[in-house]
């Protein structure tokens, strides 16, 4: 037979049980078939994933091509010359082979990725075991024994929180030194002289000029008993304050009636005033030094009023005695400027307990002090920071101009003019005054009048120097046509501008009395411009009107209004009179038909002149039957007037 190239053949054993083992009677004992799932791992461990194809490859290819090999070898001899590496016939062989093991392998990983996610592949079946019998009193005492170490765990921690929150407290109590002295130097200027730590309580960083050192010194506190329970409002850090700062200061502003004798001048009644209430949390040293700069910034306050009281020239000069400052805003009024300083000591307290007068301190006009004293103080700061040039004069164009347009003298003096506060505040309370006054006029008036009513409506924007109130006089029931009156007064500082509804304006003095002259004249008006409007809405003809009338009694008071108008048929008519202090008269003219005690005349003697009016005859006003003036007015229009 001629040599061929090997073949494989494939030899399977039979399908029959393996004999396990024999027993002495001869009787074999087979092992059980492997299932599907056991052979695949059989058959899985026989493979090696290690080795490529590539290698069974060339293996085979090795063990065929072996005799040819070793014919060539022998059949020719420049065999021995040729290259041991024999290079592949493909130049990218090796890349194709690198690349086909590589898809094998994720070929096959995706195989077994498959099998283990889907069942449908492979199934694996949990083993069941038995359960050991259950021990449950061993699981009750395990039990038992964790939750004993997880409170044990727990009353520890509270242990230590409680502890911890007492060490914060206590060492809230036992504050240091170096913590206080930082908190105190968030707040207050501090420095260091020597061996003392100064503060300053002045105003000279916002511009005051006030010669007072303002200079407190902060101290250790050392008057603590160790032997002793800690208390609550324990401070390491105290302050010293000079002794004229000691103590709560105001500045008192009231109005008052002129006093005859001058040796009450300078005693005035100083009561105490109840301490300003601390924000709970703030050190007591806090509080002390802010009382302390209150009291500086009073007595600055009160030195630059007095300073001003003996510079300004005025027609009635202001008197500064003791802690005390009268100026004469008004005719028989005084104006008093206090300093109350309140020290506490056991003298100071007994004195205190006299009776005191009631209350007439003005706060308004306190507040306004402070407001201007810091106004003051910014504009000293501004002028002395703000840069002046050294070549030219600083301010106007015009100032330095020559010829017509230039400035003259009076008007650089009113551009150099600058009030200082005393006058400030008396201008303020001059009009607080005046408002006053003008407020407490018109209710007296309101109250004692029930018929014209009069309404006030003060507005709510104001200035220091300048007030508004709408006046509007009205009567009870006739609001909508009776709206005549509608006066605007604006309070200044000495005089008050009355603005009518048609743009007149009246200017009137301080003077009560001629405020209220003026609104009784205006109420009397207001009645006969009642009766007009009246008129026209009854159908009324209005045959003269007057609001100042030159007949009859004189008027004290203003000048006395009147009106006359005639029935819608002509046969009656009414005239009104009305003063502000002779009242109101009313008259009423009958046709002649009516009048039977009149006497015949020869020259008369034709019918048509009995339709002229007869004589006036005057109504008892007072026996009317009416709510006020209109509603009289309009039952009298009303029954002369004739059925439709």
């Amino acid at each position: 037979m001629a040599a061929g190239p090997p073949v494989t053949i494939s030899i399977e054993a039979a399908c029959e049980n393996q004999v396990q083992e024999v027993a002495l009677d001869g009787t074999e004992a087979y092992l059980q078939p492997l299932s599907m799932s056991e052979n695949l791992a059989k058959l899985a461990q026989k493979i090696d994933f290690n080795r490529s194809d590539s290698e069974g490859e060339e293996a085979q290819a090795q063990a065929q091509g072996g005799e040819e090999w070793a014919q060539r070898q022998q059949n020719s001899d420049d065999d021995d010359a040729m290259l041991k590496f024999q290079p592949s016939l493909w130049p990218w062989d090796t890349v194709r082979n690198n690349l086909r093991s590589t898809l094998t392998e994720m070929c096959v990983l995706y195989d077994v990725l498959n099998v283990l996610k889907e069942k449908k592949y492979m199934t694996l079946d949990p083993v069941s075991q038995e359960s050991p019998p259950s021990k449950q009193g061993l699981q009750l005492c395990g039990k038992k024994k964790s939750l004993a170490g997880a409170a044990q765990i727990l009353l520890k921690g509270a242990e230590r929180l409680n502890k911890s929150v007492s060490e914060n407290q206590e060492h809230k109590h036992q504050r240091d030194f170096n913590s206080e002295l930082l908190r105190l130097r968030q707040h207050w200027k501090l420095r260091k002289v020597g061996d003392k730590i100064l503060g300053d309580l002045s105003y000279r960083s916002a511009g005051s000029l006030f010669p007072h050192h303002g200079t407190f010194e902060v101290i250790k506190n050392t008057d603590l008993d160790l032997d002793k329970k800690i208390p609550d409002d324990y401070c390491p850090l105290d302050i010293m304050i000079p002794s004229d700062l000691e103590g709560s200061a105001y500045i008192k502003v009231s109005i008052q009636k002129q006093t005859h004798d001058i040796g009450d001048l300078g005693t005035v009644n100083l009561f105490r005033r109840s301490p300003p209430k601390t924000n709970p949390g703030t050190a007591h040293w806090q509080s002390k030094l802010e009382v302390a700069q209150n009291v500086l910034l009073c007595k600055e306050i009160f030195a630059q009023l007095s300073r001003e009281a003996v510079q300004i020239k005025s027609q009635i000069p202001h008197i500064v005695v003791k802690n005390q400052i009268i100026s004469q805003p008004f005719p028989g009024l005084q104006l008093s400027i206090s300093l109350c300083h309140f020290v506490n000591d056991k003298k100071a307290s007994k004195a205190c307990v006299e009776k005191q007068r009631p209350d007439d301190h003005l706060y308004v006009l306190e507040h306004n002090l402070h407001q201007l004293m810091r106004e003051f103080h910014k504009q000293t700061l501004s002028s002395s920071v703000m840069p002046h040039p050294a070549s030219a004069p600083f301010g106007l164009k015009r100032m330095r101009l020559a010829g017509p347009q230039a400035y003259d003298k009076g008007e650089i003096s009113a551009l150099q003019q600058n009030e200082g506060l005393l006058e400030k505040i008396i201008k303020q309370a001059k009009h607080i005054f005046l408002r006053r006054r003008t407020a407490r006029t018109i209710d007296s008036l309101a109250s004692r009048i029930e018929d014209p009513q009069i309404q006030a409506h003060w507005s709510n924007i104001n200035d220091v120097y300048e007030s508004s109130v709408k006046v509007l006089i009205t009567s009870q029931g006739y609001e909508q046509i009776c709206k005549s009156i509608q006066l605007q007064l604006n309070i200044g500082i000495e005089q008050i501008k009355v603005v009518h509804r048609d743009g007149r304006v009246i200017t009137l003095s301080h003077q009560e009395q001629e405020l209220q002259d003026f609104l009784l004249s205006q109420m009397s008006q207001h009645q006969v411009h009642a009766v007009q409007q009246l008129a026209k809405v009854m159908g009324w003809h209005l045959l003269s009107f007057s609001n100042h009338v030159g007949l009859g009694p004189v008027e004290s008071i203003g000048n006395a209004s009147a009106i006359t108008v005639a029935s819608p048929n002509g046969e009656y008519s009414i005239s009104v009179r009305n003063g502000p202090e002779s009242g109101c008269k009313v008259v009423v003219q009958f046709p002649r038909s009516q009048c039977k005690d009149l006497p015949k005349s020869d020259v008369m003697q034709d019918s048509k002149w009995n339709h002229l009016r007869g004589p006036y005859k005057e109504v008892l006003w007072s026996k009317m039957e009416g709510r006020n003036f209109v509603y009289k007015m309009e039952l009298l229009m009303a029954a002369l007037a004739p059925c439709p």
